[in-house]
């Protein structure tokens, strides 16, 4: 069975490609895995100081767009 290589786009700044990070959602240009900075936001971290972390390569949107990602995968 031939495995799809192709980005899968979950939205507009979060991507899951099989060739980058093992296929793990990542934030669109980088290699910041979603799930690192939704467990930021999950501590209470403030979204200023998770982008400060992450050298400003990450949006306020695409945070927000992480977490209703999350919420929606949660109701489902």
């Amino acid at each position: 069975m031939k495995r799809n290589k192709k980005p899968k786009l979950l939205g507009r700044y979060i991507v899951a490609d099989p060739r980058i990070c093992h296929g793990k959602p990542t934030f669109r240009g980088t290699r910041i895995f979603v799930a690192d900075v939704l467990e930021q936001v999950a501590s209470g971290m403030a979204w200023e100081a998770i982008i400060e972390e992450w050298n400003g390569n990450i949006t306020k949107k695409a945070i927000a767009e992480a977490v209703l990602l999350k919420a929606h995968e949660v109701k489902t």
